[in-house]
């Protein structure tokens, strides 16, 4: 029998042409599942997902961000008042919600402080409104870092690395509205200063009267270079040492002034950049000392060329970091984030303390295993500059 199709033509195999098309299929999923996998991944540090024990707080921190910044950055632009400086935007949020606020998986209250003052000085900083929140809240993910702080308080960087979310005291909320009339004007006449840039102070207010105040911040460090070395310099000799012997130990550790000096290690900046960057510096101590604030130090890291990226050490040393290197163990942390303690809870705590020591036999200085805890400060306003070899960046250029 002979067929009809030409001697040449190979006749289409129907289950070769099925076969093909689930291959592309199949590759096709695969590709969007890679890509929304990384999507959704966190470039350093604990991802803090619906599976994390920290999630709810999370998910209420981002939520009144998205809602507050949203609300305010939607009105005309204006001028900012004396009542602005003052300012507290309250909302409540709910699984219903209402004309002013969207529902909300869960019941928490939110406030936002000075929020037309911070959205100026976002500006300021030249942030894009719709990028922040991109960052922040385009899919409600955050990487957390793997120790608390002296204070206790928690640090939260966005899933792109850009922004870090810190929680506060109440007195250091209470310091930062003090001052953030004479922040904001120096801001405004210091386009390049290095003090810490902040993009918003909020409350987070849990059911049962647990409240958690937060600050939104620069992260200086870039997500796509390795900081191999950090330096805490305050200018002083005074106690300003880190143990190169216990380098071996913690090879991450913040170095202090006597380690810089020790090293012989010095900016070149050129006679341009030395003049302007000696200039803001002066004006920024100026601003500190007249706000009659201490805790300040410069924050240098050093990204070194020819080790490049290989060790990816921002997602194996990720931590809060300590000035000086001190490291908090894992065991010591808490399962949950914990709110600031009230006075009157502090002067229980107090009086019980005195009831424990005088019921137990004390013990001398002299047989005491452990070290008395450093005393925690005011609200810190480090200055930060990211270095490389022959090359610099100002905090605001972050």
């Amino acid at each position: 029998m002979q067929s009809d199709a030409p001697r040449d033509e190979i006749l289409p195999d129907e289950d070769a042409i099925r076969w093909a098309e689930a291959y592309r299929q199949k590759r096709a999923s695969k590709r969007k599942r890679k890509e929304e996998e990384d999507d959704d991944r966190v470039l350093v540090g604990t991802k803090v997902d619906e599976s994390h024990a920290n999630w709810v707080t999370a998910y209420n921190m981002l939520t009144g961000i998205r809602v507050s910044v949203s609300r305010t950055n939607a009105k005309l632009d204006r001028e900012l008042t004396d009542a602005d400086f003052e300012a507290k935007q309250k909302s409540t949020f709910d699984i219903t919600g209402n004309e002013l606020v969207p529902s909300a998986k869960y019941d928490f209250k939110f406030k936002d402080y000075a929020p037309w003052v911070f959205r100026h000085l976002r500006a300021l900083f030249r942030l894009d409104p719709a990028d922040y929140l991109m960052s922040l809240t385009g899919k409600y993910i955050l990487s957390e870092l793997g120790s608390p702080g002296k204070s206790g308080s928690f640090f939260y960087f966005s899933r792109d690395y850009k922004y870090i979310i810190k929680t506060i005291h109440h007195s250091e909320h209470k310091f930062l509205r003090k001052v953030l009339r004479d922040y904001y004007n120096h801001i405004q006449n210091n386009p390049n200063t290095l003090l810490s840039q902040f993009y918003g102070l909020h409350r987070v207010k849990m059911p049962y009267g647990k409240k958690i105040h937060f600050v939104v911040m620069n992260n200086l460090f870039p997500p796509h270079r390795d900081i191999h070395t950090t330096f805490d310099l305050k200018g002083s000799t005074i106690g300003r040492d880190y143990r190169e012997d216990d380098l071996e130990k913690n090879p991450r550790a913040t170095l202090k002034d006597l380690n810089w000096l020790r090293r012989q290690q010095h900016l070149e900046l050129g006679i341009k950049k030395k003049r302007l960057f000696l200039e803001q510096l002066r004006k920024d101590v100026v601003l500190l000392k007249r706000l009659q604030i201490m805790d300040y130090s410069l924050l240098i890291g050093i990204h070194d060329i020819s080790r490049g990226n290989e060790e990816n050490l921002r997602d194996k040393t990720l931590q809060v970091f300590n000035p000086g290197g001190e490291k908090t163990t894992d065991d010591d942390l808490p399962s949950v984030l914990m709110r600031t303690p009230s006075k009157m809870e502090n002067v229980r705590k107090a009086r019980e303390l005195r009831e424990k020591i005088r019921a137990e036999r004390p013990v001398p200085i002299g047989q005491a295993l452990d070290k008395m805890p450093d005393e925690v400060g005011r609200l810190p306003y480090p200055a930060r500059i990211c270095l490389q070899p022959g090359r610099w960046r100002l905090s605001s250029d972050a």
